[in-house]
């Protein structure tokens, strides 16, 4: 890496699935794969293209099953190009002599650049230079400029673009025994030496997907506009023949167009692929847009530190990868977040809880997304309403993966590669998906003060998931608590008690105390609302006293196991079960990081064990501050919970399954423990990068692990917490790294917060009158308005100078 560069030298077919979901280009709208143009799906290669929201349902017959899955399509492949010399076969790259080979990615303008040097069989030496764009502010619109120049020979060349329609859902090994098959009734509906059009249908959901071509070819400072048009049943090729001398260059400029029947104000994507591909800029005027585009987004995400190169470029990927799939685009599509990107088919491009760890980075920099975003879920309420109800339950009760319009999406069962066994698969009773989305819903107000949304939407989403859990919860009279069964936690490895055949387990700590948080925010929510509104919510909703009333209980009488000086239990029975030889496991298999699949495999049963894939409990003190936790506990009636403690007897039984894991061990370390804290930042950082849990990012990047190391940046070691009285502080930042600068917004307010050590300032952008924004750091607390300082110090009074100059 170098600065605002993602550099790959040389060419590993082992590696290629990596590099090519690094690679990945995207605008929100859809992203493709950084596969080589001249590659298919081969086992090496996996070209993809992936559109925001485009999910298609397919059922299969294996194994005495039947499954039905929801999967994102992948689309027809519009990158197909290729060239020949003479008559002799097709370019590929194992069939010619590399002598130089680089891939870059352009991270400050969103452009892929690929330099080829080879030698053919008959001693030929060519030089090949393509750059690669998906246009950030023309979601449509994708482009590929070729440049071929012979070194030492002449002779005839064609070259071939194309449009490919016959493409399948491959791109995961432990899928592919699942119907794949997703497009159907493929027409070439334009064939025109300047223009070709592919039009597919997605089988189940009816989508209908257009992609338009224009290929324009230059050669010896002329162009060539009548190529020969190659029709094969779902593909479409333009083909170009010419004479090739030494040293002069051959130049394809393909641009294309990418519409469905699911874009606003439009009915014909035929049509619509067309007129666009065909009034499009040339490439070069593309790339100088796109790069002002890529320029003004990166303005709002604005760091300034002194961290190390790696670190601070591997950020500057994580922080490309997020906005490529949260970009403004998304502000007029009905999108989530899906949990690999756009770029892979790993989860089958499904929505998890995965929000809970981007939108407080989204809320901060640029919350129009994260409403956004969050209006995925609220237009998908009547189905969480629905899904409740079928459980016989009141309220929203979300799915733990969704696709296109909510419903539960999670697999039945799941194939264990290791063992080859197909498994039951109960991961859909992690109800605290719920918790998550209300989370993120209260934290988005808290940032950025909009009432509207919190009026609009937020209130009722909010509500409604509490009703859930109201409901989800019993009263248990002997303890006179309330308990909530039959559940699966963040963990995941433990979906039922051992030697029990009915699924879930009981009184998950995280769920129990995140539900009291719940309800206490809830019954809060009701009071902040305007009276007008709050009566038209409890009318709408049909919202009765005695339910709120229940809330109240619920925030004050909820059951929380514990054991052994203040250690919270995973659930009711977890310090019971068994402990696992832990160095033994390392000894003999050396990563242990899926080792639920390697109990299995032995025919052993990881619900038997203290073992943890990812943080649970842990995740309490990831998303609470001590405060909250201490205020919540206590109105519980329960002492606080001992946090070294916790983390020490929790990270001793974790296998760090997820990349996730390494995000919140970081988070909850990072004030007692730096070194250990620095470790996992390290890991999470480079756990894409370096690809850390082996073939993974090859089928999708981790999204929210990569914007969780950001937020370890921005919120974490910088102390940054957002509460209902205003921006809490609690910095620290390492003193020899140097000072860190962000450029934030906070209630609609842009502020550079300048962070040394144990001392923090806020500086409020000059601006028009507006209400004051409050900033806490320990007992200190200052009121700003626009243009205004102050000035921090953990063992200090705060200090503020209304002219903004340093005092």
């Amino acid at each position: 890496m170098t600065a605002w560069r993602l550099r790959f030298e040389g060419f590993d077919p082992d590696d290629e699935g990596r590099r090519e979901a690094l690679c990945a280009l995207g605008n929100g709208y859809f992203a493709t794969r950084g596969a080589a143009p001249e590659s298919a799906a081969d086992g090496v290669h996996y070209p993809g293209t992936y559109l925001a929201g485009c999910f298609n349902r397919l059922t299969t017959d294996l194994a005495g099953h039947r499954f039905e899955d929801e999967s994102i399509v992948n689309a027809p492949n519009w990158l197909p190009l290729t060239f020949r010399i003479d008559q002799e076969p097709w370019f590929a790259l194992d069939h010619v002599e590399l002598l130089d080979v680089e891939q870059e990615l352009d991270l400050q303008r969103g452009i892929l650049v690929r330099r080829i040097r080879f030698r053919d069989q008959h001693r030929r030496t060519t030089r090949l230079v393509q750059h690669r764009l998906v246009h950030l502010t023309h979601p449509h619109l994708a482009g590929l400029h070729t440049t071929l120049q012979p070194e030492d020979w002449s002779g005839s060349v064609t070259i071939r673009s194309g449009l490919d329609g016959a493409v399948a859902n491959t791109g995961v090994a432990r899928y592919r025994d699942l119907a794949a098959h997703h497009l159907v009734d493929h027409h070439v509906t334009e064939a025109r030496p300047d223009l070709a059009v592919l039009d597919v249908l997605t089988s189940q959901s009816h989508v209908r997907i257009a992609v338009a071509q224009r290929n324009r070819l230059l050669a010896e400072g002329k162009t060539h506009q009548t190529p020969v048009t190659e029709i094969d049943g779902a593909r479409v090729d333009h083909e170009f023949v010419l004479e090739a001398t030494p040293n002069a260059q051959i130049q394809v400029e393909k641009i294309i167009s990418l519409h469905t029947s699911r874009d606003p104000a439009s009915t014909e994507p035929v049509s619509e692929a067309a007129d666009s591909a065909g009034d499009a800029p040339g490439f070069d005027e593309l790339c100088r847009t796109q790069a002002m585009a890529w320029s003004r987004l990166h303005r709002h995400f604005s760091t300034a530190s002194s961290l190390s190169e790696p670190v601070r470029r591997t950020l500057l990927v994580h922080r490309f990868h997020l906005l490529q799939i949260a970009s403004p685009t998304i502000n007029d599509l009905d999108v989530g977040l899906p949990a690999r990107g756009l770029h892979g088919e790993a989860y089958r491009g499904h929505v998890f809880w995965d929000e809970l760890f981007v939108l407080p980075v989204l809320d901060l920099r640029l919350p129009r997304l994260s409403r956004a975003l969050l209006r995925y879920r609220y237009r998908r309420l009547p189905r969480a309403r629905r899904a409740a109800r079928q459980a016989g339950l009141t309220g929203a009760m979300f799915p733990w993966q969704s696709g296109s319009n909510g419903r539960e999406e999670s697999q039945s069962w799941h194939l264990n590669p290791r063992s080859g066994h197909w498994l039951p698969d109960h991961t859909h009773l992690q109800r605290h998906v719920g918790l998550a989305i209300a989370h993120s819903a209260r934290h988005h107000h808290l940032a950025t003060g909009d009432e509207d949304y919190l009026s609009s939407e937020g209130a009722e989403l909010i509500c409604e998931i509490a009703r859930f859990f109201s409901a989800l919860a019993t009263y248990d009279r002997s303890r006179d608590r309330y308990v909530i069964r039959g559940v699966v936690g963040p963990d995941e490895y433990h979906t039922a008690y051992p030697g029990n055949d009915e699924p879930g387990i009981d009184n998950n700590a995280y769920t129990n105390i995140m539900t009291a948080w719940l309800c206490a925010t809830a019954t809060q929510i009701l009071r902040e609302l305007p009276d007008q509104r709050r009566r038209e919510l409890t009318d709408q909703i049909d919202l009765r006293h005695h339910e709120i009333d229940r809330w109240d209980r619920l925030a004050h009488r909820m059951f929380v196991p514990f054991h052994d000086h203040g250690v919270l239990s995973q659930f009711e029975g977890y310090h019971q079960l068994a402990e696992l030889d832990w160095d033994a496991y390392r000894r003999r298999y050396g990563d242990i990081q899926r080792l639920d699949r390697i109990l299995e495999a032995e025919g052993d049963d990881p619900n038997r064990y203290q073992v943890s894939k990812q943080a649970d409990v842990l995740m309490l003190f990831y998303l609470l501050s001590a405060e909250e936790l201490e205020e919540l506990l206590s109105g519980l009636g329960y002492p606080m919970a001992d946090i070294p403690a916790n983390v020490e007897h929790y990270l001793a039984r974790t296998s760090h399954g997820s990349t996730l894991s390494a995000v919140v061990h970081a988070w909850v370390l990072a004030r007692g423990d730096r070194p250990r804290a620095l470790e996992f930042f390290d890991k999470a950082l480079f756990s894409d990068l370096h690809d850390t849990q082996r073939g993974t990012t090859a089928e999708g990047i981790h999204l929210a692990a990569m914007t969780g190391t950001l937020d370890l940046v921005q919120r974490c070691f910088t102390g940054i917490e957002i509460r209902p009285d205003g921006l809490h502080l609690n910095p620290q930042w390492p003193t020899g790294v140097g000072p860190l600068e962000l450029a934030v917004r906070y209630h609609g307010l842009p502020l550079t917060i300048r962070v040394s050590g144990r001392a923090v300032a806020v500086h409020t952008a000059p601006g028009p009158p507006s209400p004051t924004i409050t900033c806490v750091c320990g007992p200190q607390r200052a009121h700003l308005r626009p243009g205004e300082t102050a000035r921090f110090s953990m063992d200090a009074t705060p200090a503020t100078d209304s002219a903004g100059e340093p005092l």
